[in-house]
């Protein structure tokens, strides 16, 4: 692993697994979106991930949409744009690719596997539903997996690649590197890789602090210093899991699409406070926040050498 002397932030901003009766502060509409992510860069986040959804809080991909969030965001900020290639499972492969190919941005974010991904318990700790669309969508997860297949991963790799977009290498449990390690093998993923750990989510390796850093001896042996990487944890261990990635060298990554929680009990009322809160124990590490040009330069991504994230000339 590359160790980070500057620690990149990434904020999830909405998502597609949590709904909008768990929380009334998960942004839904396209300005609410833009607003949480520019809220976020502002507190410290270089980079923005970015899913998409209908004012009612269904998750969305069409572009139009996916239109009325990014502007806004790249009028604001130098922000680096993740957009989503998972959305949600109830998309269809064009439909979870439709925004970022037409927006082509710097990074995209890549799930290195199909997967049971289950979220279902949700329906347990819902007492009132805001919408009729929820319940169903979180319960249908318990028997419909996540499919990213071999073909799939290839197909987006040379496609959405071939604009010039890089990527975050979603690993789920330990598997997915092994995957990934076969794309490398075949020139598809290129070096510097970003590989974002996935803990926590029902289907996947667990939020063990031992199968992190499992994760990055793995990790170590298959791509010795090719790779940057990023951890983090879904619900209550998302901040323990994003100090432990900064501890070993690595980068985080926050926000409502993993957690909806500040605290013990307590609801985060933005993005910006899971920032703010991260951006505070790394300092107390005594380690830097990465700029978005940082980001950039790190990860080579096409803006890299330019102050306003457009491709040098």
């Amino acid at each position: 692993m590359r160790k980070a002397e500057k620690v990149i932030i990434t904020t999830a901003v909405t998502g597609s697994v949590n709904i909008p009766s768990q929380s009334p502060y998960l942004p839904l509409s396209a300005q609410e979106v833009a607003n949480a992510a520019i809220e976020a860069v502002e507190a410290g986040s270089a980079i923005v991930h970015l899913h998409a959804r209908h004012p009612d809080g269904r998750p969305a991909f069409e572009p139009e949409i996916f239109e009325q969030i990014v502007p806004r965001i790249t009028e604001r900020t130098d922000a680096v744009i993740n957009i989503t290639t998972g959305g949600s499972s109830a998309m269809t492969m064009d439909q979870r690719l439709a925004g970022a190919m037409h927006l082509q941005p710097e990074i995209a974010s890549m799930n290195m596997g199909s997967m049971n991904f289950v979220y279902s318990g949700i329906a347990d700790r819902v007492k009132e539903w805001k919408h009729d669309w929820e319940q169903p969508y979180v319960l249908n997860t318990y028997s419909h997996p996540f499919i990213n297949t071999f073909d799939r991963i290839e197909h987006t790799l040379r496609t959405l690649g071939a604009t010039g977009t890089r990527f975050e290498f979603e690993c789920y449990d330990i598997g997915h590197l092994y995957s990934l390690a076969y794309f490398v093998d075949k020139g598809l993923a290129k070096p510097p890789l970003l590989i974002q750990g996935v803990f926590g989510i029902l289907g996947g390796i667990g939020a063990d602090h031992e199968n992190l850093e499992h994760m990055v001896r793995i990790a170590d042996k298959l791509f010795g210093d090719d790779y940057w990487f990023s951890a983090f944890a879904a619900g209550r261990d998302q901040m323990q899991f994003g100090t432990h990635s900064a501890w070993l060298g690595g980068h985080v990554r926050v926000g409502l699409e993993d957690s909806l929680w500040i605290g013990k009990g307590r609801l985060a009322k933005s993005n910006a406070q899971q920032v703010s809160k991260i951006r505070e124990v790394i300092e107390d590490l005594g380690k830097e926040i990465a700029t978005p040009a940082d980001a950039r330069a790190m990860l080579a991504l096409r803006g890299a050498g330019t102050t306003d994230g457009s491709t040098p000339q």
